[in-house]
């Protein structure tokens, strides 16, 4: 008797709370901490495999939530994502929703992010089709999930789309991979009437006729040659419906096509890695309508060509990406010229199309492991960051700050560790200049403690600011214990107000006061 097929059954949960504890000081002062004192986020995935078939489920969770709007407290729960999926020999096919890319993502991009409260799954059919081992062509049809006053809803809008991707081997120094994709959206009639409405309100040399569809498409190349990789890809927009940036004079929807180029340049040996990049982006973005603003029902992921900070003062200030059009350049250089230390170069800068300065870092880091128990990291970092811009604030003069910044970790043995970092960031914009400094001791594999304080010790406010021009304390004080697969964090944090950036998808938020608490586990 043949032995009987075994299912494989795993998932994961997440959740968060928060405890409000209000400082009209800092800001920290919208709806959660005037009256619902409390939120909660919470999401279950299932996943069952058997037989070619692949049934997922995700439970979501959102009492008095800011995840979604931090202006506003959102509650409701229930199925937020169902996919079944079936392999077919060399097809496979998916019903529900699913997250998919054509290419980098530039034309199409189904995704989610957590952590600035986005869940951009489309809900339909796709079908994926392998050729041979590197050739596929995949396609689906569906409406995009993910609105920000009802998580569990679909805009009415329709989404299609194609993609064929392969790659050539052409000997043991060359390879290609290429591509190509197409991507349809269709606006329905309710919301082609809202449309038509607004624009029948306008002056006559601002009017037009609206399109129902608009077509994204895309070409792409990687290159590579020895340690030599050239990544190329064009994209270019049909008409679409576009509404203005929020700061432009005239605020009338428009028609306009788009495109971007794209290009990077990178080179790897043993020791040392170069990257350069350049992106140009003229009006594309791509939504299911221009009724539709900032993180609401995007159909597209622009990525942001400039470096990704950890530290919390590096990470202040970042580029969000200009969809309406922006030019930018990053270059990139780490070199370790023995085991023991490795240096690491960046410089970025973005402008609008019109050249007006947007954003530019200059950053440098040297690393140094001094013995087996100690090793430091020391690095500057200048930032011009055009917060009128970025934040939405008329009048905001341009920010510049320069901020030194130092890491320290000592290893007593095996298990126990001490990290010591700080960062000085002088500038005489925005909040002014802070000192941010936090000691962590980790035990390992179980426990991490950390605390810290973020200091606005040289104050600056501009009219109109609601935080009073003093020195204010940010403090951090932090545990985490993981088991296995599960880790249990708790920390108090106070967090001044700023821009929550991923990967230059990025959103305004306001400042913070009160108690975390967090549980992940996987089975």
């Amino acid at each position: 008797e043949p032995k009987q097929e075994r299912g494989q059954f795993s998932g994961n949960f997440q959740t968060n709370l928060q405890f409000y504890d209000r400082d009209d000081k800092i800001g920290a002062n919208t709806t959660q901490y005037l009256r619902e004192k409390s939120s909660a986020d919470a999401w279950l995935f299932l996943n069952y495999k058997y037989s070619g078939f692949s049934f997922a489920l995700r439970y979501d969770l959102f009492n008095n939530s800011p995840l979604l709007n931090p202006q506003t407290a959102y509650t409701d729960q229930g199925i937020g994502f169902w996919q079944v999926s079936k392999d077919i020999e060399k097809l496979n096919i998916t019903a529900g929703y699913f997250y998919d890319q054509f290419g980098s993502g530039m034309v199409f991009r189904a995704y989610e992010d957590r952590n600035i409260g986005i869940d951009y799954a489309i809900r339909g059919a796709r079908a994926v089709y392998s050729f041979t081992d590197n050739f596929k062509v995949k396609a689906f049809t569906g409406q995009l999930k993910g609105s920000l006053t009802n998580r569990f809803n679909v805009f009415p809008e329709v989404v299609k789309g194609v993609n064929a991707e392969n790659s050539w081997q052409i000997n043991d120094n060359f390879g290609i991979d290429a591509g190509t994709s197409l991507v349809n959206r269709t606006i329905d009639q309710a919301t082609m009437n809202n449309i038509v409405t607004t624009i029948n309100g306008y002056p006559l040399t601002d009017r037009f006729y609206p399109k129902y569809n608009t077509y994204t498409y895309n070409a792409y190349t990687n290159l590579r040659y020895k340690n030599f990789s050239l990544y190329l890809e064009y994209c270019g927009k049909t008409p679409d419906n576009i509404a203005p940036a929020p700061l432009d004079t005239n605020q009338n929807y428009f028609l306009r096509r788009g495109d971007i180029y794209y290009a990077t340049l990178s080179y790897s040996q043993k020791g040392l890695g170069i990257n350069a990049q350049y992106k140009r982006i003229d009006h594309y973005g791509f939504r299911v309508a221009p009724t539709e603003q900032l993180l609401s029902g995007v159909l597209n992921y622009l990525p942001s060509l400039t470096r990704q900070n950890t530290y919390r003062l590096l990470a202040r200030y970042n580029s969000v990406v200009q969809e309406l059009g922006e030019e930018a350049i990053q270059g990139d250089v780490v070199w370790s010229p023995n085991k023991k230390t490795t240096f690491t170069a960046n410089y970025s800068k973005v402008t609008k199309l019109d050249t007006e300065p947007l954003f530019q870092e200059i950053y440098f880091d040297a690393q140094h492991k001094f013995t087996k128990s100690f090793k430091a990291t020391l690095g500057i970092q200048s930032i011009q960051y055009n917060q009128r811009i970025y934040e939405i604030k008329p009048g905001a003069p341009t920010v510049y700050a320069l901020t030194p910044f130092g890491e320290f970790t000592y290893k007593f043995n095996t298990r126990k560790s001490l990290r010591f970092e700080c960062q000085y960031m002088d500038t005489k914009q925005d909040l002014g200049g802070f000192v941010n400094v936090l000691a962590e001791f980790n035990i390992a594999p179980h426990y991490s403690f950390a605390a810290g304080d973020l200091v606005n010790h040289q104050p600056h406010r501009f009219a109109g600011s609601s935080i009073p021009k003093e020195v204010l304390h940010y403090p951090t004080v932090f545990a985490a214990y993981t088991h296995k697969t599960s880790r249990f964090t708790l920390a108090y944090i106070k967090q001044p107000q700023g821009v929550n950036c991923t990967g230059g998808v990025c959103r305004v938020e306001p400042a913070f006061s009160g108690v975390r608490f967090t549980l992940t586990t996987s089975f």
